[in-house]
């Protein structure tokens, strides 16, 4: 049998099996692509931020930020529609239907093609409107219109662009998605001073040409990731009558929505819960909220292994499932489980001992939120650990169609049990009982998550979901047997 590296799914060039072999290599291999490309997307959004500061001023890069609030909030919805897509692709490469996989997969491209179109054309209509409910500031509002119309304008690119990405998880291929994830980086950090300050006959458009620079990289993007996938023949490219599957099947499409919706609304309840914190850590004074700041830019990173080995994980869970080899579900959660321990442990160990020349780069040598910020590391940032170990539980069982429990668990863990857990401590213990509201809600989240994870019935579930897959494999199989000339 050949290993992880030489398995090679149905679908043709870039699928990969990801049932067999050594689990945790594999898993570890498949993982670091994405962790590689949320590593550049966040140094894009920062590169670009430093262009917009240096170029334009603070008030423009207030605009961006607040542009980016609305831009999250439709990327919530786009990620669990995507995930959907993956653990249903994965689970029908898993049985061997390919053409399954494809039907899945153009359901979900025709409809978040469709959507993105409707939410660029609304956002560029009503974007006065978004900006004034979110109470803008007069100085800033201009700045923040003319970024965010353009922005609009780039969102059918970029949402293709994830949409085609997390398909290919599905199909076991993660990393070509990082290769043109690497074309739009480049591009759109070399644009951002072309555009912004003007270069030759390319007049200066201001915070405009920033999110001009965005647009263009993410069509380039896409469009070159498409030809690649036809010329490469990728195991998701639609030809000849599959091209129907663009047109959403009414039962596709129910699972991409009614499984997706819930997947989003997960990242909804935890981005909620940290405008709240950050709400109450406002009210502490401004040298606490910058140290609090810098605390995030480092958390951001800190939270990245887990979340590109959860992805990795669900789709090799999906897979697994497909192919009914639910017994070895177990194992591919030790394996994330061990993953995350190594490598987010190992960061967050590294960043406590070497907390102040990492701060300082956010927070400059001098300023007094230096040692507050390191205060904040000490007590919290281990929580981050106890989060990989909730995500890595949570991939395994969104592979068998589980998602209400994990969206219930973070709802008690980031409300209840965090900001209760506040409310109480604050009397005593001031300030830091923002900190550790952090960890004690990871504790929370870990403890009903590992419940939610040890319940009997989603495995049975799953296991009947691999049975339904490898059925219909099996009937597309004969009936293409059938259809075949004598």
């Amino acid at each position: 049998m050949a290993g992880p590296q030489g398995n090679t799914a149905p679908g043709g060039p870039g699928a990969r099996d990801l049932t067999r072999g050594p689990i945790l290599k594999t898993l570890l291999l498949f993982s670091l692509p994405t962790l590689v490309g949320n590593i550049l997307q966040s140094l894009n959004g920062s590169i670009n931020a430093i262009w917009v500061g240096r170029l334009l001023g603070d008030s423009a890069l207030a605009a961006t930020a607040n542009a980016n609030v609305v831009m999250f909030l439709v990327f919530a919805a786009v990620f669990g529609f995507g995930m959907a897509a993956t653990v249903k692709v994965g689970q029908s490469f898993g049985a061997g239907n390919v053409d399954a996989a494809r039907r899945t997969f153009g359901t979900a491209v025709g409809f978040c093609v469709g959507l993105a179109v409707i939410v660029a054309t609304a956002g560029w209509l009503y974007a006065p409107a978004l900006l004034r409910i979110m109470s803008t500031p007069a100085d800033i509002f201009a700045f923040a219109l003319a970024y965010l119309r353009v922005i609009f304008v780039a969102l059918p690119a970029t949402m293709i662009s994830v949409m085609i990405s997390m398909g290919l998880r599905g199909a076991g291929d993660a990393k070509t998605s990082l290769y043109f994830m690497i074309v739009s980086v480049v591009l759109d950090c070399g644009l951002n001073p072309v555009f912004i300050a003007g270069l030759g006959p390319i007049p200066a458009l201001g915070i405009a040409g920033s999110a001009l620079a965005t647009a263009i990289s993410s069509y380039v993007s896409m469009l070159v990731l498409v030809i690649y996938a036809y010329a490469r023949n990728l195991p998701l490219r639609l030809r000849g009558h599959e091209l129907g599957y663009l047109l959403p099947r009414m039962d596709e499409l129910r699972y991409i929505v009614t499984k997706g919706l819930p997947m989003g609304a997960q990242m909804l309840i935890v981005s909620g819960a940290g405008i709240v914190m950050l709400g109450l850590v406002n009210r502490e004074g401004s040298v606490t909220s910058a140290a609090y700041g810098a605390s995030l830019q480092v958390w951001t990173y800190l939270q990245m292994p887990a979340m590109a080995i959860s992805a990795a994980l669900s789709a090799m869970a999906a897979q697994a499932i497909g192919a009914g080899l639910v017994e070895r579900l177990g194992r591919i959660t030790r394996a994330g489980l061990i993953l995350n321990l190594a490598v987010t442990g190992t960061m967050t160990a590294l960043l406590l001992l070497f907390d102040r020349p990492v701060l300082v780069l956010f927070l400059g040598s001098t300023s007094p939120a230096v040692d507050m910020a390191r205060h904040i590391q000490m007590l919290a940032s281990w929580s981050y650990i106890l989060f990989g170990m909730t995500i890595m539980l949570f991939g395994t069982m969104r592979a068998g169609g589980v998602v209400m429990a994990p969206l219930m668990v973070l709802a008690v863990a980031m409300f209840p049990a965090r900001l209760g857990f506040y409310h109480l401590a604050y009397p005593t213990l001031g300030a830091d009982a923002l900190w550790l509201a952090f960890p004690v809600g990871s504790l929370a989240a870990v403890a009903m998550a590992a419940i939610a994870y040890a319940q009997p019935g989603w495995r049975a579930r799953a296991q009947s979901i691999g049975a339904a897959r490898r059925q219909q494999a099996e009937a597309a199989a004969e009936c293409a047997a059938e259809t075949m000339p004598g």
